[in-house]
Parts: C-alpha cells; sequence; structure tokens
C-alpha cells in the first residue's frame, strides 16, 4: 500500500484498518517530518513493515522519480491519495496566492501524482487507486467555494481517469466524505452528519471489497446531495450551508 499523504488521520486511519486485515508493506509518502517517522513508528509496532519516502504535492516535476522508485521495488495493491489543503476561506478571498495554493495541492498535483500511479498500476496489470474527494466538490457552496472547486475538479479527474482504466484490471475509488472530525478540521464548528477518520476507513475497505467506484460518508448524504444539486440557485443559496 502506497499513502501519498503519510500524515492524514484519514489515511491513517484506513491504514490501520488494512493491517488489522492484510496489508503488510506499507509507504507513507510526504513532507520529510518528525510527525511522519512517527506514525511509520506506530505502524510497524502493528506488524507492517513501514517505509517512507519524500513527496511535496507541489513538486510536479519530481513524482515521477519518486513515485517510480515505490513501484520499482515491487508491486503495489493500492494507492491512497489522501494529501490536500483545506485553506481560509475568508482569508483566501483577499490573498489570491492563497486560493491558487489551495488549487495546486488540491488538483493540479493530485493531477499530476494520479496519472503518474495509474500509469504504474496500468504497468503491473492489478490494483487500486483510491482518491480522497469531498462531498464540496457536488455544489459550490458561498463558505468553502475555493476548496470545494479544487475538489471538484479532482473528483472529475478520477472519474474521467476510472473510465479510462476500466478493463486494465485497475480499479479507480473517489470517496467523498462530509466534514471529518480529525486534526485537520480541530476548532471548528461539526455540522450534522458528521464523521470520523475511522468510519472512512471502514467505507474504504467496505468500497475496496466491493470494488466500488464511488462512496460516500455517511452514505446518506448521497440521497441529501443529490437533492441539494437540483434545487433552484436562489433557493440553495439562502440555505444556511
Amino acid at each position: 500500500m502506497l499513502v501519498l499523504g503519510g500524515t492524514s488521520s484519514i489515511a491513517l486511519a484506513t491504514v490501520r484498518r488494512l493491517i488489522a486485515r492484510r496489508t503488510r508493506t506499507v509507504w507513507l509518502a510526504g513532507r520529510p517530518s518528525p510527525a511522519l517517522e512517527e506514525e511509520a513508528a506506530r505502524l510497524r509496532a502493528l506488524g507492517a513493515r513501514v517505509r517512507t519516502v519524500a513527496f511535496e504535492a507541489l513538486d510536479c516535476g519530481a513524482h515521477e522519480t519518486v513515485l517510480g522508485k515505490v513501484f520499482a521495488e515491487g508491486a503495489i495493491d493500492m494507492v491512497l491519495f489522501a494529501f490536500g489543503v483545506l485553506g481560509d476561506q475568508a482569508y483566501d478571498e483577499r490573498e489570491p496566492l492563497n486560493a491558487v495554493h489551495v488549487a495546486q495541492t488540491n488538483y493540479t498535483g493530485a493531477v499530476s501524482a494520479g496519472l503518474v500511479a495509474a500509469r504504474a498500476l496500468q504497468n503491473q496489470g492489478h490494483g487500486s487507486l483510491v482518491v480522497l474527494s469531498s462531498v464540496a466538490a457536488e455544489r459550490a457552496r458561498r463558505a468553502d467555494f475555493i476548496y470545494g472547486s479544487s475538489k471538484a475538479g479532482l473528483d472529475t479527474f478520477t472519474q474521467g481517469l476510472g473510465d479510462a482504466l476500466y478493463g486494465t484490471g485497475v480499479h479507480v475509488m473517489v470517496v467523498r466524505p462530509g466534514f471529518v472530525r480529525s486534526r485537520a478540521t480541530a476548532g471548528r464548528a461539526v455540522p450534522p452528519l458528521a464523521s470520523t477518520p475511522e468510519e472512512v476507513a471502514t467505507a474504504v475497505e467496505l468500497g475496496l471489497r466491493r470494488r466500488s467506484e464511488t462512496v460516500w460518508v455517511p452514505g446518506v448524504l448521497r440521497v441529501v446531495t443529490t437533492a441539494l444539486r437540483h434545487l433552484p440557485r436562489g433557493v440553495y443559496r439562502r440555505l444556511p450551508l
């Protein structure tokens, strides 16, 4: 298993769950830091062989080299894209370069790494590519449209990539969580239908078993967002979202 975004709470919950089932080798890719090494040590204590690798989402020119070295070590059964930034909507609206940083990290970096990982999986003829999108990708909200637009691009890209890889032996799955209570969202108001990293991990594992193409967390969000997507814009913008 290769995780891009090796300190992500959702990614680590997913890794722990899969180690308890069958995963024995894990690559944690992320910015070199004590936190990355500490998480690797915790996973080793669970019985997995864990290695870390330096990965920077914005350094697109290095993606092929970095991921190539991982795949050269042996076949990868699953690649999990879990990197990204939430940003600060109010601040980012006033500082366009900050908004660009959100867009480049969440979308451009993922497009680059996604195409590299997809080609490597296709070359080996098997494996799953799991991408953490967001319910925010479904329709723009005043409260987070910069982040939401970056996730909308990522979501569309991943769906298209899944179609491109259909029939090659590579399984592509989009995961759309709602608000997740984690380190990344600490201090933010918790809305209804919030979930935990462990709940997302459970949904990811089930989706892998079923070879699902899209997973909602919690599942009821699929119904909620379908209804919201079809509301007239004038009504939608008045909702307290």
